[in-house]
């Protein structure tokens, strides 16, 4: 089985949990009374560690380990990778049309296509109103189609700054063109019709969900959906919540290096050139420290959601989705960026919370972020369209997803199986890399068993396998041989 009951007592490691075996009673109960769906997404927040609730023992999230308690946490949920060194854009247009990354409305994922149902306009012909708060990293058109309303819209991928952001009220036209002027009165390169200079997005975002939840009044339920820009660099948060961690007990992790060991084709790229390279312990530290208490931040906005559906008595009503875009590195194999295919940057948190849904559970199941799609049309009793190639999550006539395939660009590409991990790598150089792990043995990527050979025929048997998943999916690359 796959789902298993969490003694919330001993929540914390999750390898000393209190478990027992459950069942799962039929989810499209759940349609019979329509729910509202709050639907939060982070931003460059991997599972590893970001949720105190789920074995997190560094950091400070009490309102996200309420969500653990009272919902169902999946630890085997992943993005499929990235085709942009941007990957929360692929991942996104992933996300909101439930399709896999070799699909999408385009080869990076910045256009969501026409023809492909978005999440949103499902549910809202399904007869929800749909508001959306927060970032958007798609075609801006793609953004009325998927909601009725919104606001504090932000159209891109980070602020250089999250005390100055620019941001869009929403336009029924989608005229969504001006360009936010800075303090000298001259145009800048972030989009927005207004700003707060001096608040935090976090915190704007958060504040629009409770305003949004406490002054609705429809008698038809609602879809609203928060996607923060949190714990995304740069990792400036309010003074308060970094003075709650002490940098010398954070811990560095064990597979840290100070580089990798050879070229993945993206060891330039913006994310990797935040600190400098060679990396020190003291350094990742710092970063580590910072992104925990970038999250504790965020973890308060959260609470304040859940608090505002409490008293307005549609918390018991209501399902809410949480999860994140695409993980990140920070400091593991000489990494910081979630440009690679390591466990830390495609493994992301998944908390599914709702009436009919077993509370306080891990379910262990393979899930991508696409199949998210399907499993709210099922929870709500709303077709699933049929541009969707995602599969229902807590489903038992599901067929479970026993490989997972993963590729980031034209470098590297993975197979996941069993106990087993294969991660080939071609640059633009030519130059060739294998990696071959035991995840069960080796959970943290340490130990390349490629070159033993006593491994060769699993070398063989992992080469075919991804071979087999790369016409699957109709990937256009192919590693060399």
């Amino acid at each position: 089985m796959s789902i298993i009951k969490i003694n919330m007592k001993t929540l914390v490691p999750t390898t000393h949990l209190n478990i027992a075996l459950l069942g799962l009673t039929a989810i499209p109960a759940l349609a019979q009374n329509k729910p509202n769906i709050v639907f939060i997404l982070t931003d460059d927040q991997r599972l590893q560690g970001t949720i105190h609730g789920l074995g997190g023992n560094e950091v400070i999230t009490p309102n996200i380990d309420k969500l653990v308690k009272d919902g169902v946490s999946f630890t085997n949920a992943y993005i499929m990778g990235g085709s942009h060194q941007a990957v929360s854009m692929p991942s996104r247009n992933m996300l909101i049309t439930g399709r896999n990354l070799f699909s999408m409305g385009d080869k990076e994922g910045r256009k969501i296509d026409d023809n492909q149902a978005t999440i949103g306009e499902t549910l809202g012909k399904a007869g929800y109103s749909t508001y959306g708060i927060g970032k958007w990293h798609n075609n801006i058109s793609a953004f009325n189609r998927t909601f009725q309303n919104g606001d504090e819209i932000f159209f891109g991928g980070m602020s250089p700054d999250p005390y100055h952001s620019g941001l869009f009220h929403y336009q029924k036209n989608a005229a969504y063109s001006e360009f936010l002027p800075n303090a000298e009165g001259l145009a800048t390169k972030e989009r927005g019709d207004h700003s707060y200079p001096g608040k935090h997005h976090t915190e704007i975002f958060g504040e629009a969900a409770v305003k949004f939840i406490n002054n609705y009044k429809e008698k038809k339920p609602f879809f609203l959906y928060v996607a923060f820009k949190s714990p995304h660099d740069p990792r400036i948060m309010p003074e308060k919540y970094k003075a709650m961690y002490d940098t010398a007990k954070i811990a560095v992790p064990v597979n840290f290096l100070e580089s990798h060991p050879f070229d993945n084709g993206e060891l330039n790229v913006r994310d990797e050139k935040l600190i400098a390279n060679p990396r020190t312990r003291s350094a990742i530290k710092i970063e580590i420290r910072n992104y925990y208490a970038m999250m504790t931040h965020l973890d308060e906005q959260i609470g304040n959601i859940i608090n505002a559906l409490k008293e307005k008595g549609l918390y018991e009503n209501t399902i809410i989705v949480f999860t994140g875009d695409n993980g990140l590195a920070l400091g593991q194999h000489g990494l910081l960026g979630k440009q690679n295919l390591y466990e830390p940057s495609i493994k992301v948190p998944l908390i599914f919370v709702g009436k009919g849904l077993p509370k306080g559970t891990i379910n262990t199941d393979n899930a991508y972020l696409f199949d998210i799609f399907p499993t709210l049309c099922n929870f709500v009793g709303t077709p699933i369209p049929s541009t969707v190639q995602g599969i229902p999550l807590l489903e038992k006539k599901t067929a479970k997803r026993e490989v997972m395939y993963f590729s980031y660009r034209d470098y590297q590409r993975a197979v996941h199986k069993g106990d087993w991990k294969l991660i080939e790598y071609q640059t633009a150089k030519g130059l060739r890399n294998t990696q071959l792990f035991n995840l069960k043995n080796d959970p943290n990527e340490m130990i390349n068993l490629a070159e033993n050979h006593k491994f060769s025929k699993q070398l063989t048997v992992m080469r075919s396998e991804l071979e087999m998943q790369r016409v699957i999916f109709n990937d256009p690359f192919k590693i060399n041989q």
